[in-house]
């Protein structure tokens, strides 16, 4: 009897006075695959729920085209009501916030908020990068796309179908209360609860909304989200792809160092990953690495610093246009521009190119050191004798008779092919007696001191 009351009472929770749920995510920022991702997943997650709805509270400058078709769609096809609430006040619904508010099955603003501005800039998220200017033929063809896109959203939630299309065309941006005068919106809530207030028992997709005393549950980004959220920027990707470039020029002209290619190689990866769905200028990146080549190509050329005041400049111009500066969604600041040119000249001009210039100096250590100097020797049989310098030993092997002391050859372990002229001193060294501990078999009297001369 026990278990048939707890099935009963799981069954029907309203019949006990359960609240009504209201599922309810913020958005705060630009437009970009996160927060599509993150839309799709909520709307999800409250069907699951049973919610009486899902509120969007949305403040955002705009974003790019194909993460708001995304969004429309998820909200298009949504089996629980989705209400798109601009605030708080002094938000704005603009570029991208003004389809996504459009589309939305109820459309609420705070007071002292802004809609509109919805002529596109860029498409964003082209694989190839895409132009920072494109030609007449593009701009037109994607602003009737635009244009036909918002009319047809605004035809389907039945609202003014003529403002929509002018905020594509002309930019139109207006008020939450002019909004609500010509039926952009449908309603103006002060706060939360407000706007739960005013939903109660309106008519949404069939469904009357129960929402008066509802549980609100914040649905929270996940992790890589978040992560990613933060990730697609400008900044971000410059910063990757200055530590790319550092990283691996740093493994090349140190191999075996490891740690800066790996660093660069990853850094590389994502910003590539970066590229293809931020709008980039292909001629930004063409000039960044025309400065890469020059400033390269000044530490074997003595150009007293010409290439690298051109490796500097080319910088810079693709630094500026590698973004759409036009575009302040898009925009990259100076103060990342100008330190990252100037860290990356004297990256170049004093690590690498020091690096670079002692891998051609003179050897310091080595067999290749023992050229022209006189060593001691020990006969160890009529062929061979062993040499000692610097602590290693080497093998010095005869061609010729044994009565002849020149053109032998010394087969050492670090250069096997290396040839040794010796001539004989006229006095035998003052030396310890067995300093060839290792050897027994060479004869203490056998000591004689030789000139040794290597060819490589």
């Amino acid at each position: 009897m026990c278990l048939a009351l707890w099935v009963a009472c799981a069954a029907t929770p309203k019949a006990f006075g359960a609240a009504e749920k209201i599922s309810l995510i913020k958005i705060d920022g630009a437009i970009g695959p996160a927060t599509a991702s993150y839309i799709s997943r909520s709307i999800d997650e409250a069907r699951t729920q049973n919610a009486q709805c899902l509120v969007i509270q949305l403040n955002t400058p705009g974003g790019l085209l194909d993460s708001t078709q995304t969004i429309v769609q998820s909200f298009l096809g949504s089996a629980v009501p989705v209400v798109v609430y601009v605030a708080p006040t002094g938000a704005t619904a603009t570029s991208a916030g003004c389809f996504i508010t459009v589309a939305a099955s109820v459309a609420a603003m705070a007071p002292a908020t802004t809609i509109g501005a919805a002529h596109p800039v860029t498409l964003g998220g082209n694989p190839t990068g895409g132009e920072q200017k494109p030609d007449d033929t593009m701009k037109q063809k994607l602003e009737n796309f635009s244009v036909s896109y918002i009319e047809a959203i605004a035809a389907r939630r039945h609202r003014n179908v003529d403002w929509a299309k002018s905020a594509v065309k002309e930019s139109a941006s207006i008020s939450a209360e002019k909004a609500l005068e010509l039926k952009v919106i449908d309603l103006i809530a002060v706060d939360l609860p407000d706007l739960l207030k005013q939903l109660n028992g309106r008519v949404v997709d069939g469904k009357t909304l129960k929402t008066a005393g509802a549980e609100v549950g914040e649905i929270k980004m996940s992790a890589s989200e978040r992560v990613f959220q933060k990730l697609w920027r400008p900044e971000v990707m410059f910063v990757l792809m200055l530590i790319a470039i550092y990283g691996i020029i740093g493994e090349l002209t140190t191999p075996g160092a490891i740690l800066p290619g790996v660093v660069g190689a990853i850094a590389l990866i994502l910003a590539l990953y970066l590229a293809a769905i931020l709008p980039i200028n292909v001629t930004g990146l063409v000039l960044i690495a025309l400065a890469l080549m020059l400033f390269i190509f000044d530490v074997y050329a003595p150009t007293h610093g010409v290439l690298t005041m051109g490796g500097i400049i080319s910088f810079l111009i693709g630094s500026l246009m590698l973004f759409n500066r036009a575009d302040p969604l898009f925009r990259l600041s100076l103060s990342y521009i100008i330190p990252a040119t100037l860290v990356t000249a004297a990256f170049f001009v004093f690590v690498i190119g020091k690096g670079l210039r002692a891998q051609r100096l003179p050897v310091k250590a080595g067999a290749e050191t023992m050229v022209g100097k006189t060593v001691t020797t020990w006969r160890q049989d009529l062929h061979r004798r062993r040499v000692l310098e610097r602590g290693q030993q080497y093998t010095h092997r005869k061609r010729r008779s044994s009565g002849d002391r020149s053109g032998a050859r010394t087969n050492a372990e670090s250069k096997p092919k290396m040839k040794s002229e010796i001539r004989n001193k006229s006095d035998p060294p003052q030396v310890d007696q067995n300093p060839n501990i290792e050897n027994p078999n060479v004869r203490a009297d056998a000591f004689v001191s030789i000139v040794v001369r290597f060819e490589f």
